[in-house]
């Protein structure tokens, strides 16, 4: 099948909509499908508003529809609400074309941390570009259930899965830091709720492995705590490994792919019980989840690291990527 897949998230971002797309398309092409994607990177750019390191696509409508005229796909899913996703939605609607979209991120809530727009507005317009979906693509059951609690209809279960190959269990290294480690990585940005992770009093080290409008601030603010900025690839894997908890202070991640690179590492959770975090822990002994995210952080040093790791192993992107195929609305390539 050729599959046209349409995202304002992409590299050089490092974020989880990004890596699941990767990963998804890799196992889509191994299957034999033919995925083509529009990013941000083909377009004139301008940077988000308070957000500079992500870059939005500029009057994207004219190359947007050449570049499907040309793909000719017999599948469309719009990964993200931004412009591109708004052009791409336009020329289904106009053509007649059935698409798939997915809810990755909580925007109302994000946008309400950074401008205190009432979230009630953003969930109306989430609800407006969704509404035409032939499916809206979720990762978790609860987030499921919350947006059908919304008004949001149509959902499908998408979940994610992690590479076990690349995040994996390793001997701890002595890098000269007071243990247990307490590691944090994702996007150092309002959002994560990092604050909360790192004004908790731990005996130890706190470390964060990121970067992101609010880095310099956190730092400023922590000078004990070990910012270390981006990592990729087995530089990433073994700061995860070389890790004791894992503390993700998230409340709105719709799900953390980050959560799963750290099982899969051997390292436990701990988070608060929202979705994300209950959804792919779900009562396993691999990670604690509290309101009290200090209690849940030395209650994680307890866990069993070859427990962590064999929950993890059972969640692969190959499983992803078919429930991806599954949801899709194809069409006949003559129907536009």
């Amino acid at each position: 099948m050729r599959i046209q897949i349409v995202s304002d998230a992409w590299e050089p971002q490092v974020n989880g909509v990004v890596r699941t797309l990767q990963h998804t398309s890799a196992e889509l092409r191994q299957m034999g499908h033919q995925v083509d994607f529009i990013t941000p990177d083909q377009f004139r750019t301008i940077p988000c508003p308070t957000y500079p390191e992500i870059r939005l696509a500029l009057r994207p409508a004219p190359g947007l529809a050449e570049r499907i005229d040309s793909f000719q796909p017999a599948a469309i899913h719009i990964a993200t609400e931004g412009p591109l996703g708004l052009a791409a939605r336009r020329y289904c609607l106009k053509r007649g074309l059935p698409f798939t979209t997915a809810f990755h991120t909580r925007f109302p809530e994000y946008v309400h941390a950074r401008t205190r727009l009432p979230v009630s507005w953003s969930y109306a317009f989430m609800r407006r570009f969704h509404a035409p979906a032939t499916r809206t693509m979720v990762a978790t059951e609860s987030l499921r259930q919350d947006l059908a609690g919304r008004g949001f209809g149509h959902l499908a279960m998408w979940s994610r899965g992690v590479d076990i190959d690349l995040f994996k269990p390793r001997p701890k290294t002595d890098n000269g830091l007071a243990r247990p480690i307490y590691l944090f990585v994702g996007r150092v940005a309002v959002e994560k709720n990092i604050g909360a992770f790192l004004s908790l009093d731990l005996e130890g080290t706190k470390m964060v492995v990121g970067d992101g409008p609010q880095r310099a601030d956190l730092e400023r603010r922590h000078a004990d705590v070990h910012f270390v900025g981006a990592k990729y690839g087995e530089e990433l894997a073994a700061y995860y490994a070389n890790a004791d908890v894992f503390v993700f202070p998230s409340l709105t991640d719709t799900f953390g792919l980050v959560v799963l690179e750290a099982l899969a590492s051997g390292v436990p959770v701990a988070a608060y019980p929202v979705t994300g975090p209950k959804d792919v822990i779900n009562g396993a002994p691999v990670g604690c989840l509290d309101d009290d995210l200090e209690k849940a952080a030395r209650s994680a040093l307890s866990l069993n690291a070859n427990t962590c790791r064999e929950f993890a192993v059972e969640r692969s992107w190959t499983a992803c990527a078919a429930q991806f195929l599954e949801n899709l609305a194809p069409f006949e390539r003559d129907a536009a």
